[in-house]
């Protein structure tokens, strides 16, 4: 994700008469994940990574009607002639725009009127979408494309709207306990006992790797291609706040030996000693900012925030590695998971969730939710791969370098836009989004 999308890329495009109602969902998603904050909340940026929720609405509607309704929708007229500049985010082909750095800046407009502007253009797009049949496929391809986009920026404003209210000195919760969907006292260590991970053999071969099913997909997915890949072990679970706690009181972030030396610098620059999100208590203990505010560490939940190199770190000291991508993508396919039951956006807990101590000691669990897992694989292009010309391959080709593929998807992930070849990607030093592990060796 990365703030980014890829383009479409030999696509299998959606049923036309699907597409409406799936755009109002999408939509409507967005809207819902902002309904808790305050106006204020939705204009800070206390980082570089994270971007105002506010900008979040108005860019995912200036891509609809940028790449769709100046396009495709005859004397369409622009909402505000502004807004391009005001909106637009990577695109150079498209025009210049206000700087990543300064998005935080931009009191005006005020939130209502880009409510004003989403509903404009959602309106014109009903118009549009009600012709989809006599435009072009490059029309339906593209209403494909731009839902998968507003998807992505679904989880960034969930993790976004996360790290900008940890910021604030009261530490304020984004929903109740009331509010937070399902019990969660059944998902809390009283009832979960920290399950033993076990090692599962995946068998060497050689196999196919990239995006092999019908649907969409990025063209970073694509092509398929073959891999040669030796024996190996996975663990059966993501790695547990209880376990990443021994790492600590260890003192591995003390011990520069099982740290990379960009990693090491780095955290001993930093001054981190736990993962983002994690506080003492006066007692001793720890506490982690969550959905509902500051709350008591769970020891049986997937440990999060952590970046490339922690987890790099955490492996070392465990005395195993981090998978490949191609490893884990080959895991995936052979244990035979899919989305279906996973800890996703739509779930609302809005927080990994521990796994159930009666859970199935030989299957492999929490490969697709909960958190995007790191890879030891460079974001490289696969081979074949030709960057899309124009706007829309701007992207993805762009950004393979310096960066590491993160496979599985995480809580804030929206369940229909996850798939097993999908390719995330960060740089190693990035926390705020619910980035995990899992061993391998």
């Amino acid at each position: 994700m990365s703030s980014t999308f890829a383009s479409l890329s030999a696509p299998a495009v959606a049923e036309a008469a699907a597409l409406p109602a799936h755009y109002q969902a999408v939509r409507a998603q967005s809207v819902a994940l902002v309904q808790p904050l305050l106006p204020e909340d939705t204009v800070v940026q206390p980082s570089l990574d994270v971007s105002p929720p506010k900008w979040h609405l108005a860019h995912t509607t200036w891509f609809w009607e940028t790449m769709l309704l100046q396009r495709f929708l005859p004397d369409y007229q622009l909402f505000h002639p502004d807004y391009a500049f005001l909106f637009n985010s990577y695109y150079n082909s498209l025009g210049s725009r206000v700087n990543r750095a300064d998005r935080g800046t931009l009191s005006r407009p005020p939130l209502a009127d880009v409510y004003r502007y989403r509903t404009y253009v959602d309106e014109h797009m009903a118009c549009l979408l009600s012709q989809l049949a006599d435009l072009p496929t490059a029309a339906t391809e593209l209403v494909e494309l731009g839902l998968h986009h507003e998807q992505q920026h679904q989880e960034l404003l969930a993790t976004d709207i996360k790290y900008i209210l940890s910021t604030n000195p009261l530490a304020p919760g984004y929903l109740s306990e009331e509010q937070l969907a399902g019990s969660r006292e059944q998902f809390s260590s009283d009832n979960y006992s920290l399950p033993a991970a076990t090692w599962l053999a995946v068998p060497g071969g050689i196999y196919a790797v990239g995006h092999q099913a019908e649907g969409f997909s990025f063209d970073n997915e694509l092509p398929v291609h073959e891999v040669l890949i030796a024996p190996f072990e996975l663990q059966n679970r993501l790695v547990t706040n209880g376990d990443f706690l021994q790492f600590i009181e260890a003192g591995g972030y003390r011990q520069f030996q099982f740290w990379l030396g960009e990693g090491w610098d780095l955290a001993s620059r930093e001054g981190w000693a736990a993962p983002l999100y994690w506080s003492p208590t006066a007692n001793g203990q720890w506490q982690r900012y969550g959905p509902t505010g500051l709350v008591p560490l769970d020891l049986a939940a997937p440990v999060s925030h952590v970046s490339f190199y922690e987890a790099d770190a955490y492996a070392q000291w465990a005395g195993a590695r981090l998978p490949t991508e191609a490893e884990w993508e080959v895991a995936a396919r052979h244990f035979g998971v899919t989305p279906a039951g996973g800890n996703w956006l739509e779930t609302g807990h809005f927080d990994p969730l521990p796994l159930p101590a009666d859970a199935d000691p030989t299957q492999c669990h929490q490969l697709l939710g909960d958190c995007w897992e790191w890879t030891y694989s460079a974001y490289h292009p696969y081979p074949g791969y030709q960057r899309a010309a124009g706007a829309l391959g701007e992207y993805n080709g762009k950004f393979m370098v310096n960066q590491l593929v993160l496979r599985g998807g995480s809580c804030a992930t929206p369940e229909s836009h996850i798939r097993l070849s999908y390719r995330n990607f960060f740089h190693a030093d990035k926390r705020w989004q619910f980035t995990g592990l899992r061993l391998a060796r």
